[in-house]
């Protein structure tokens, strides 16, 4: 029997999807919105979803989703509100808008998969709608459990800076004493580098904290794009992840022989396509 995907709107069963517009809400580098969710849920429900700058997003009728990134391709359905009045306001809140009833049985519960591949954070949902798949359907109103498990860690920089300074207790627990073969991506060109977390380098969290403190934790080649492109091309562009881990019982050999598998699968030492230099 094969699996059907749910889509959000198998949930939600819109039929004027032109009328509908979808936010879709990310740390921003101050406040990340999932943990503001969980001390106060009208600050994304309310502020996140209708301010703006100088550009419009919604107009008087219109149908407002609100989706909140919990990490990686993973986002938090938190409201879904009618837009009653515009305030005429730019830099603030500049509507107001009516909770629909009848979706509250799913706020705060529905994760939802969608890739963003664009810069805009309102899109018409007719558009978008039909690639967002429900991931999960919780029993209650979500709740941030800190580190997610070592299979679904995906981060930028800012938010594993975030999660090491944030949920410290957490993390360190699950990557102090962590053997691994971790992956750095940079987004803006494709290119990977493969690493090791072993003993003799300190387990995954110091590899991983020597990364935040200068982007390039002592990587020849990523020293020279920190010195090239600057610290916050790293910040900007940066993505890890773990492809394998490790408990520290685990002999350093093995890890290293697993670090050169995956650097021979990605083709990491090729100029073109990495930034391992051996």
């Amino acid at each position: 029997m094969i699996n059907k995907e749910i889509k959000l709107n198998d949930l939600l069963k819109i039929h004027d999807l032109e009328n509908v517009r979808i936010k879709l809400n990310k740390f921003n580098g101050v406040d990340d919105p999932i943990d503001l969710f969980q001390k106060n849920p009208d600050l994304v429900n309310n502020q996140w979803l209708f301010w703006r700058e100088k550009r419009r997003f919604f107009n008087v009728g219109q149908i407002a989703i609100n989706l909140i990134r919990v990490q990686g391709d993973v986002y938090l359905l938190t409201t879904i509100k009618r837009v009653t009045k515009e305030l005429g306001l730019e830099n603030n809140i500049n509507y107001e808008g009516e909770e629909l009833d009848r979706y509250q049985p799913f706020f705060g519960r529905v994760l939802v998969k969608f890739h963003k591949n664009f810069p805009t954070t309102v899109v018409g949902a007719a558009q978008i709608i039909n690639q967002m798949v429900v991931s999960q359907l919780l029993p209650d109103v979500y709740t941030n459990q800190g580190f997610p498990g070592y299979d679904s860690v995906c981060l930028s920089y800012s938010e594993l800076k975030s999660a090491l300074e944030r949920y410290k207790s957490e993390w360190i627990a699950a990557l102090s004493n962590q053997k691994a073969v971790y992956l750095i991506r940079d987004k803006c060109n494709g290119k990977v580098y493969v690493g090791s977390a072993t003993s003799q380098k300190g387990m995954l969290l110091n590899r991983w904290k020597s990364y935040i403190a200068n982007g390039h934790g002592g990587n020849k080649s990523l020293k020279n794009l920190v010195m090239t492109r600057g610290f916050d091309y790293v910040k900007k562009y940066f993505q890890y992840s773990i492809l394998e881990n490790y408990n520290a019982r685990v002999d350093d050999s093995l890890i290293l022989k697993r670090e050169t598998w995956w650097k021979n699968t990605f083709d990491s030492r090729n100029p073109k396509f990495g930034y391992n230099d051996n």
